[in-house]
């Protein structure tokens, strides 16, 4: 493969050298899913009756779920836990005050726009037990929107790289490797709540939400067929 620079011809070497860029990309659009993390956490005088509260907290929130469209196949518990509730008393050590039952829900909603609504409904019917963790706006299938930022990666490394190949007097060849290297999103946080109000809500804003990626390339450099590389000034 060969490039043309003016009029010299550029070739690779046989013992060719390369230059390797990693090139990052972002693209964004509107979210189309939204996902709620709600703990559920019941403070009681023995064990099972915290896990009870725990039991009957849940089956409140689900149903609140429920009753908004939320479909079974985007609720999922996860982190069910019973420990004991201890402080330190002087003279006494270590003392059992209670019990705390404890899960996590995790929610999708596949209609942003209804979250302030969905989460107004699962707290008010939690009450005091239910923490809302986190909200994390993104796509169902992001295929669409990584492509996008896949070609934004690629472009930034193929300018990298040929201001490289420029700066060290050759030019670009074939490509020899490519290497994609996702860059996860983080979640978007909601502060812990520790209750709402029946009745209040909190407007969630969808915006729009963004899928990051980078790309690590390794092009050829090709140099002057007529010898040696060229450096910025043209001079071999």
């Amino acid at each position: 493969m060969s490039e043309r620079t003016g009029m010299s011809e550029l070739t690779a070497p046989a013992d060719a050298r390369t230059v390797t860029v990693t090139g990052f990309g972002t693209a964004e659009a509107a979210p189309d899913l939204l996902t709620l993390s709600i703990g559920l956490e019941c403070r009681r005088d023995n064990a099972g009756d915290a896990y009870a509260a725990a039991g009957a907290a849940s089956a409140a929130v689900t149903g609140a779920l429920r009753s908004r469209g939320v479909g079974n196949r985007d609720i999922r518990t996860s982190g069910l836990n019973v420990r004991a509730d201890v402080v330190w008393q002087e003279g006494r050590g270590q003392q059992v005050t209670g019990y705390v039952a404890s899960s996590m829900l995790s929610v999708r909603l596949r209609d942003p726009a209804a979250g302030s609504e969905v989460i107004a409904a699962a707290v008010e019917a939690g009450g005091n037990d239910v923490r809302l963790d986190g909200v994390q706006l993104g796509f169902a299938d992001a295929a669409a929107v990584m492509a996008l930022a896949r070609d934004a990666a690629w472009a930034d490394a193929r300018a990298a790289a040929a201001q490289l190949a420029a700066l060290a007097g050759a030019g670009l060849g074939q490509v020899l490797a490519v290497r994609q290297n996702p860059v996860p999103s983080a979640p978007i946080p909601f502060g812990g709540i520790q209750r709402a109000f029946g009745g209040d809500s909190m407007t969630v804003e969808t915006g729009e939400s963004s899928v990051s990626t980078s790309v690590t390339v390794e092009w050829q450099l090709l140099v002057d067929a007529a010898g040696g590389e060229r450096d910025v000034g043209g001079q071999r």
